[in-house]
């Protein structure tokens, strides 16, 4: 449970200690030598309180140097200038005449916690040292009341540094959290995309399989040639993902069982594309296999960044064995490599689409004369 503090409870309490301090300087002004100083001091405390209360515009409560600097002059000038308006031996003392001690030691605290605590200690130790050379022995300290006002920044110093180092913890907390979710996700992915795999594979093969193991392998000419079918669909699945949807395969089966060879290969092109998208992309690859008459079809993704998302090539010749399709930006470029057992083969390209990525993209037509 997060529970917040309001901003203004802490700076209302900070705000009334403050004023109470004003108050008894009020109240024992007729004890200073001369109430000018006491005055002026007064108004000194309730500027460069006020200012160091004063809400920044951001959450950073980060205290800016300059005014932590004006603080710290205020500081070290209300000893200076109250304490020089008292008498140190005066019989029954100087009551609430000293005021400037705990006014002091508020303000401090408000400068260590809105994170100078440098100043802050810097301060109260001038009224250490000054209340020393004032009172002349060290046991007036707890009798004016430095020790509380020390005591008061250093309880604020501790409970700054808690804080921090709690804050410090909780977003390392909060990115461990993170890490672990985004390393839970990764694994719960991999698992499913390897029980999709399986489920698709079985599914696949399974008909065949038992096939199989029913006539003890002893399968039909047309049987055998049903199972390469199937092992380029399972390939066709490790090799096109993206590629395909159901009619992209039921149109790869039908192309593959007329005794066209089928080469599918997904590098990424279009995993930035959107469901909409990927979904024109396949219809357009599926009429296009379904249409095509060629040998041998190429069909892989293009980079990203291209005007188009997929390119198909359909190759025919009387002895086709290889042929690769070469990468480009655009999926403009064929590299058709001849097998080095067949130098004198010719492969003739009869089919050359590519699918855009963004619909209504008008492609530039090709023209054999650029080749």
């Amino acid at each position: 449970m997060n529970v917040r503090l309001p901003r203004w409870l802490p700076v209302g309490l900070a705000a009334l200690f403050s004023l109470y301090h004003l108050l008894l300087a009020a109240a024992s002004i007729d004890i200073p030598a001369h109430p000018g100083p006491v005055v002026v001091s007064m108004v000194l405390y309730a500027a460069a309180t006020a200012a160091v209360l004063w809400p920044p515009k951001t959450k950073n409560l980060l205290l800016p140097v300059w005014l932590a600097s004006v603080a710290l002059a205020v500081a070290i000038i209300l000893p200076l200038a109250v304490a020089s308006q008292l008498d140190p031996h005066r019989e029954g003392g100087n009551g609430y005449a000293t005021w400037y001690v705990a006014a002091v030691g508020t303000l401090m605290v408000i400068v260590s916690t809105r994170r100078r605590q440098g100043f802050a200690w810097i301060g109260v130790g001038f009224l250490v040292v000054h209340s020393v050379i004032w009172s002349g022995n060290f046991a007036e300290l707890a009798n004016l009341g430095v020790l509380g006002s020390v005591s008061w920044v250093a309880i604020s110093h501790a409970l700054q540094a808690t804080l921090a180092r709690a804050s410090r913890d909780t977003r390392e907390f909060i990115r461990a959290e993170q890490e672990a979710a985004d390393w839970q996700a990764a694994q719960e992915a991999h698992v499913n995309e390897r029980q999709y795999r399986l489920l698709q594979t079985g599914r696949t093969a399974r008909p065949m399989l038992q096939r199989i193991v029913a006539t003890g392998g002893d399968l039909s000419a047309e049987e055998r040639q049903e199972c390469l079918n199937l092992e380029g669909a399972i390939r066709d699945e490790i090799r096109g993902r993206r590629l395909l949807s159901d009619d992209v395969r039921r149109e790869v089966m039908a192309a593959r069982r007329r005794g066209t060879v089928v080469s599918l290969l997904d590098e990424g092109g279009i995993d930035d594309l959107d469901d909409v998208e990927l979904d024109r992309v396949h219809r357009a690859l599926a009429d296009a296999i379904r249409d095509a008459s060629a040998d041998r079809l190429i069909i892989r993704t293009v980079a990203p960044g291209g005007d188009y998302a997929v390119t198909v090539v359909g190759l025919s010749s009387e002895d086709l064995q290889s042929s690769a399709l070469g990468s480009g930006t655009s999926g403009s470029d064929v590299d058709v490599e001849d097998d080095e057992d067949d130098d004198d083969g010719e492969d003739e390209v009869s089919l050359w689409l590519q699918i855009p990525r963004v619909a209504g993209f008008v492609p530039v037509p090709f023209d054999d004369d650029d080749e």
